[in-house]
């Protein structure tokens, strides 16, 4: 009872609206108009009007250029940048990422667990004229990638199972994404073919922190060129990343022989 009148208490309906509005939009590539916003909240279009203007005051949202649409800004993810753990990584990741690149001449990018899905938090490219990438900032869905599998490899029972629930894909892709990870585990890192982008293996190793727990997952997207400028195999490149990841992980402070 006591909570209830707390909750009662301190409610901010304001912040409240606000909220719902950014935990909607984070889902929409090609965002959403006033009405639809409204509509899919259950609020009136003036409630939400308010809401918008504010938020886009405040850099958090932005119309398309037919002034019809809202969407996300990168602020939040940039905001999300100034906290302190991930920034630390993304320091300590940044140059070897680079020199890594440099080395195996492939692109890579760093994920990290994000609302069910894998978030990409940083990215760099090789030198060589034709790369694949990924977008940073991108949200990619959990079933779909390598990173995923790492990151819910080692995770406990519990926490896999609140991962799976909000996770979004079909029940066959859930299924071989669950099947996979005791494979992963085994082998210290996941390797498979790109679900996405067909010729592209991805090659994904955990990062972890000062307790051993995997808070990040490294990829490449391993390409060889007809050019003859894939200078390392994949299977080099392999060895490379894990050799990396290992670097990073004791940087942020984990033991050597975590497994």
């Amino acid at each position: 009872m006591t909570d209830k009148l707390d909750d009662e208490k301190y409610r901010a309906p304001a912040l409240s609206k606000g909220l719902d509005i950014l935990e909607l939009l984070a889902g929409e590539s090609r965002g959403k108009t006033q009405v639809e916003i409204a509509k899919t909240l259950g609020r009136t279009t003036s409630e939400i009007f308010r809401m918008l203007m504010v938020l886009r005051q405040r850099g958090y949202v932005e119309l398309s250029e037919d002034g019809d649409r809202y969407a996300m800004t990168t602020k939040m993810f940039e905001i999300a940048h100034k906290h302190p753990p991930i920034r630390r990584l993304t320091a300590i990741a940044g140059e070897e990422m680079q020199r890594l690149a440099d080395a195996i001449n492939q692109s890579l990018h760093l994920a990290i667990l994000h609302s069910g899905k894998v978030l990409v938090i940083a990215q760099v490219d090789c030198q060589d004229n034709n790369i694949t990438s990924v977008r940073l900032g991108a949200q990619i869905p959990l079933f779909d990638t390598a990173s995923g599998r790492v990151l819910a490899a080692w995770m406990e029972e519990r926490a896999l199972a609140s991962l799976l629930e909000v996770a979004q894909g079909s029940e066959e892709r859930r299924q071989d994404f669950v099947d996979g990870l005791a494979e992963v585990r085994e082998k210290g890192y996941c390797g498979n073919a790109s679900l996405t982008i067909e010729g592209v293996q991805n090659i994904s190793a955990p990062i972890r922190d000062f307790s051993g727990k995997v808070i990040a997952a490294l990829t490449i997207p391993f390409v060889k060129r007809l050019s003859g400028t894939s200078i390392k195999s994949a299977d080099e490149s392999r060895e490379a990343l894990l050799e990396v990841c290992r670097s990073i992980s004791r940087q942020l402070g984990a033991s050597v022989h975590s497994d």
